[in-house]
């Protein structure tokens, strides 16, 4: 897979690039990364990239003709999935994620100011939001699609069975987790987990899925009872 970045702060991304998991990914060949800052397109001398809104208002707006020609430069632009990542954009979701990993080429686009020239929306194949919130800029958002996705390619977790029981995954949150001790102050781990009795572990996972669900997160559960109706 490779995943080009187009940010006017370069630097925010490359050292969370080479971190981790996703820094291994790109080391052993999973996934190839390129950060592009798209003010060095710029057709103004002092590498300008946004302008005063048409029609008045706060703020600055980035302008589309240093983006579209940075885009341009990217070898193989035309096929790949070109995202905005934007507030007005669809809530980012686990589904989204692995529809994503199936992708062999992925543009995200960072945005910074008041937004981007409406007319960017025109090259692009999909806006994104990572939820009803603003940020400065879409490096966060670029950095938590980039995570969510390429751990999900084949080769990049040393455990990938691991992918299918985690929250979201389904539509639930995951079960309840324990490590040692099995008693810390007075709270114990519950006893099937230490039975030996896979038959019942799964049963209780199963059941406590459901419950962390409905307990936590009431419209995920609401959701996966009407899709399981």
């Amino acid at each position: 897979m490779k995943i080009d970045i187009l940010t006017l702060f370069p630097d925010m991304l490359k050292s969370v690039l080479e971190t981790s998991i996703m820094g291994r990914a790109e080391k052993t060949g999973h996934v190839e990364y390129n950060v592009i800052n798209f003010r060095d397109f710029s057709l103004d001398k002092h590498q300008k990239v946004d302008d005063t809104p048409y029609g008045g208002g706060a703020g600055m707006v980035l302008q589309v003709e240093p983006i579209v020609r940075a885009l341009r430069s990217i070898d193989g632009y035309e096929t790949a999935e070109k995202i905005l990542l934007s507030p007005q954009g669809t809530p980012y979701h686990q589904q989204t994620a692995n529809t994503l990993a199936q992708k062999k080429h992925l543009i995200l686009i960072c945005g910074h100011y008041e937004g981007f020239d409406e007319r960017l929306s025109a090259y692009v194949d999909r806006e994104i939001s990572l939820g009803d919130y603003i940020l400065n800029g879409g490096e966060v958002a670029a950095w938590a699609i980039v995570e969510s996705v390429v751990r999900l390619r084949p080769g990049v977790l040393h455990n990938e069975a691991s992918i299918l029981e985690e929250s979201h995954e389904d539509g639930l949150l995951e079960y309840p987790q324990y490590t040692k001790p099995a008693e810390f102050e007075g709270a114990k781990v519950p006893d099937v987990l230490i039975s030996g009795h896979h038959g019942k572990i799964n049963e209780w996972r199963a059941a406590k899925r459901l419950e962390n669900t409905a307990k936590k997160r009431p419209d995920l559960y609401a959701k996966w009872q009407k899709k399981d109706a």
